[in-house]
């Protein structure tokens, strides 16, 4: 009898266990929880305005929407068609009260010259140890995964996209913000 409310306890324990809600996971690790608040990072910041290097957080976006992107490599195929729709996109980003900005594990330096070959007037952060990039779900050494996440003016995580596929992406992205913001296409002005 004993025995049997053992093994009955046991089992309800791996019952529960195994139906908790666990953390998404993506091949670079654990991915941020939605409708929660997005991890915070602080990192170096090449932006084609800048004069000096500065650094940019989390906290420096608040009160807009955030299109944060993950990708891999500058001056690579996927990256660089991803970027570029990012950069045609930018003005309806700005219409709807949102920025766009892109980090990888290059270095500031490949940054400004992937900025000024490309014409990008969004912010690209370095993150050459995958600090950042482990917190978002992002990190498979030695480069950030093409992931994508949109975070609201508060500051909280409300879509993700994992496995990006770079055609097109940006205007998935504008898409999910205008249902988010309750807005439709043709309600816009560009």
């Amino acid at each position: 009898m004993k025995r049997r409310r053992l093994l009955q306890g046991s089992a309800l324990f791996v019952s529960a266990w195994l139906a908790r809600p666990r953390a998404a996971t993506a091949m670079g690790g654990t991915l941020p929880e939605l409708d929660r608040p997005a991890p915070s990072f602080r990192l170096p910041a090449f932006t084609a305005d800048q004069l000096e290097p500065t650094t940019l957080g989390l906290e420096d976006f608040r009160g807009h929407w955030l299109a944060l992107y993950f990708y891999p490599k500058d001056f690579t195929g996927g990256c660089t068609l991803e970027a570029r729709g990012f950069q045609n996109d930018l003005a309806r980003f700005h219409s709807l009260q949102a920025e766009v900005v892109g980090i990888s594990a290059d270095a500031l330096d490949d940054h400004a010259a992937f900025c000024d070959s490309e014409g990008l007037a969004f912010p690209l952060l370095s993150d050459p140890g995958g600090k950042v990039s482990q917190r978002y779900g992002s990190w498979l050494p030695p480069f950030s995964q093409r992931h994508t996440f949109l975070i609201d003016p508060e500051g909280i995580l409300r879509t993700r996209w994992v496995a990006v596929r770079p055609s097109g992406h940006s205007k998935e992205v504008l898409d999910e913000l205008e249902r988010l913001r309750g807005l439709s296409s043709g309600s816009l002005t560009t």
